[in-house]
């Protein structure tokens, strides 16, 4: 074989001497490459970039000083080789890790693209408030109506409110009563001097100024108890008792009984015409009007009994008493609140005495009535 041939001959390996520096070179082409692919560079940028190219030339010096043409087209092959290889493979793997990471990206980016609201003021974000609140309670409730166990326990609710509203109805609306003015009383009836000696109308009535009661008294009904009941539906009634049963004007004690509260159904616009007595102190006027004349009592004393304690009322006196019985607490019967007032106008030495009973009746103090479901039980 000619020497030519074997210098022109492509599938001879070449020496040991002249292959390292080739493969030093493509190595450090390769990490160029791979380096810029980090750095979100292209490969033919890389080849292009005039920086580059000194570097590589300055590498490749060497074998050019110690190898003819055919080498240097050899070791150029190889490094045409390894660069597109690396560069197709560690491409794919960086549009790999790219490609995994957009997502999370345009979350991130079209979270921090979305406008953010500030409120301009403090009214401004009162109403941004009150609408969150009122979207999270419309989905809340779309929920709920949605469920299948929303209608039985709605019904459920709705049935225990009706229970409670006819047993408790009274407590309810005894309390409410107890804060504003329970009667319309006549301006006329606020006197100025308790001791004045004033014509009224012959209607009896009982006006109490500081609690704003003006209201009808119904005498000579008997100490029945349904007889005070229906009594009661006219105003307040005269509780007379043998050892109790003066009238105004005379020397004993004249009861007078007065709902504080009652069934919300029952008849009547005096259910709740006393829901305010305990606020009586001592000092504190009373009139009571009768047979055209008003007689002016002032408290004296109030006190709790059970509501057979009706002996309460019946004491020894050589003056014209007045008192007020109503139930205690708000909405029960379970006890009476007595108030006891003394005659101071007309003079009370004038009085005359009442007609004389037997003392010494227990009967049980008028109260409640029964509410709906304690009639529709039997109760």
């Amino acid at each position: 074989m000619r020497p030519q041939d074997q210098t022109n001959s492509p599938s001879k390996a070449p020496s040991r001497d002249i292959n390292v520096p080739a493969r030093d070179a493509a190595v450090n082409v390769v990490r160029g490459q791979i380096d810029d692919l980090y750095n979100n560079k292209s490969g033919s940028d890389v080849v292009d970039t005039p920086n580059q190219q000194p570097a590589i030339a300055q590498k490749q010096q060497p074998v050019a000083s110690t190898a003819s043409d055919p080498w240097q087209q050899y070791h150029s092959a190889w490094q045409d080789y390894y660069q597109q290889y690396y560069e197709r493979y560690y491409a794919g793997h960086v549009q790999k890790i790219l490609s995994n990471q957009s997502p999370q990206q345009n979350a991130s980016d079209t979270s921090a693209e979305r406008p953010v609201e500030t409120p301009k003021n403090a009214k401004e974000s009162v109403e941004q408030l009150r609408d969150k609140l009122k979207n999270n309670v419309q989905t809340s409730a779309s929920k709920v109506r949605k469920s299948r166990h929303f209608i039985p326990i709605a019904a459920a609710c709705v049935v225990v409110f009706v229970v409670a509203f006819l047993q408790y109805n009274s407590i309810l609306m005894a309390t409410v009563q107890a804060y504003v003015s329970p009667g319309a009383i006549n301006p006329q009836n606020i006197i100025v001097d308790p001791t004045a000696n004033v014509q009224v109308s012959a209607d009896p009535k009982l006006i109490i100024p500081k609690i704003n009661v003006d209201v009808p008294v119904v005498y000579g009904v008997g100490n029945s108890h349904n007889a005070q009941m229906a009594a009661m539906e006219k105003g307040v009634a005269h509780f007379a008792i043998p050892g109790a049963n003066s009238v105004p004007g005379q020397i004993g004690n004249t009861p007078i009984s007065g709902h504080s509260s009652n069934d919300l159904f029952e008849p009547g616009d005096y259910k709740f015409i006393f829901a305010q007595l305990d606020k009586l102190q001592n000092g504190d006027i009373i009139y009571a009007n009768y047979e055209g004349v008003r007689y002016s009592y002032s408290v004296t004393k109030k006190e709790v009994v059970g509501p057979n304690d009706a002996a309460k009322l019946v004491y020894a006196t050589d003056k014209p008493i007045l008192t007020l019985i109503t139930c205690t607490p708000l909405g029960t019967s379970t006890n009476r609140l007595l108030v006891t007032a003394e005659q101071i106008s007309p003079d009370p030495a004038k009085a005359a005495p009442a007609a004389t009973t037997t003392p010494g009746v227990s009967a049980e103090m008028p109260g409640n009535t029964s509410t709906a479901l304690q009639k529709l039980f039997g109760q």
